[in-house]
């Protein structure tokens, strides 16, 4: 079997989707005897700094051989150094970078040219939805070259609740722009007429600027003794979260494909979100709600509705717990992206 180098923008230990992808991906591979080399970049992500180059430069160095694949995130580091990359490379892209919320119109432009250089010159571009792969396409990668790796779902016990008297919601996503929090809270504020308590899990230093700002939110539309933020939780301290919760609730701006949504349609957690990026393809109309992203006053109907129904909620949950059985397990996961380095090598 061929040496894989795994390139990922910092350390891999970080809790966001993409990195659990990447680490689940690279224990899969490793299990099934595959040697796979991580080089964890240094410097500042997708934004690079010189240290990020320069731990690019190094990196590319240090590969004697063997098949790069390039987490999407870390491709910014790359941008001069096409010339210099192996022939052929792996691109895993989680979602493009330029649809990243929160990022001004030079910004965005300056990722488009990035993945617009970088991506066709890849000899293989996985995905991890349908979605993104439309997505990856629009920068004039040939679709032959596009592979779609859905990201897997530990098995897990239904969710049992709160037990009442009010509803326990739960949000699970690092506090940036593109999870849309400050919708949610708008949305949740207009909702003090009923019972309810909102828990977030998600990192409050990944961005910090955002992490006041929904500070502030909470404080300013009265929500303090409503929202807890629990910053991040390890598999551990996330079980019983999602034990006790009645409703999974996210707000996002895009989702290359939304594994915390796959995780709440395991426990058979009813769901409100967004119809932004894949979430349409994870989250079928039989186990949630789905509003446009951006929109609190949607969102805050949606949750309403859900809230203020009993019947809808347990018709929700059934389809959610129906729809449990037929994710996509880590194994699956592995033997999928297996197939991609074995066509990318090929």
């Amino acid at each position: 079997m061929m040496q894989v180098h795994f390139v990922v923008p910092g350390p891999l230990d970080q809790r966001t989707g993409g990195y659990l992808y990447d680490r689940r991906i690279i224990e899969g591979l490793r299990a099934e005897g595959r040697a796979v080399t991580v080089h964890e970049l240094a410097g500042r992500f997708p934004l690079v700094d010189d240290a990020a180059r320069e731990s690019a430069a190094a990196a590319l160095a240090a590969m004697a051989g063997g098949l790069p694949v390039i987490d999407g995130l870390a491709l910014p580091a790359f941008a001069d150094l096409r010339e210099r990359l192996p022939s052929p490379w792996i691109a895993l892209v989680h979602h493009p970078l330029a649809l990243e919320s929160g990022l001004s119109a030079e910004q965005v432009e300056a990722l488009a040219r990035v993945e617009r250089r970088l991506l066709p010159s890849a000899g293989r571009v996985i995905v991890t939805s349908p979605h993104s792969a439309t997505d990856v396409a629009a920068y004039h990668v040939p679709e032959a070259r596009i592979g779609v790796v859905l990201p897997g779902t530990d098995a897990a016990p239904v969710a049992r609740g709160s037990g009442g008297p009010g509803l326990a919601l739960l949000c699970v996503a690092s506090l940036t722009p593109r999870k849309g929090h400050l919708d949610l809270l708008e949305a949740l504020a207009e909702l003090m007429d009923l019972d309810w308590r909102l828990t977030c899990v998600g990192s409050l230093d990944r961005d910090p600027q955002t992490a006041q700002a929904v500070e502030a939110a909470i404080a300013r539309l009265g929500l303090d003794a409503r929202v807890t933020l629990v910053g991040e939780q390890d598999e551990a301290g996330l079980a019983p979260l999602y034990d006790r919760a009645d409703l999974f609730v996210l707000a996002s701006y895009h989702e290359g494909y939304g594994m915390v949504l796959a995780e709440a349609l395991a426990r058979g957690l009813p769901i409100v979100a967004t119809k932004a990026g894949a979430i349409p393809g994870t989250v079928p109309p039989s186990a949630g709600m789905l509003v446009e992203p951006g929109d609190p006053a949607a969102f805050a109907g949606a949750l309403r509705q859900i809230m203020t129904e009993p019947a809808l909620r347990d018709l929700l949950s059934a389809g959610a717990t129906s729809e449990r059985e037929r994710l996509p397990g880590w194994a699956d996961a592995v033997r999928a992206f297996a197939a991609e380095l074995e066509r990318a090598g090929g």
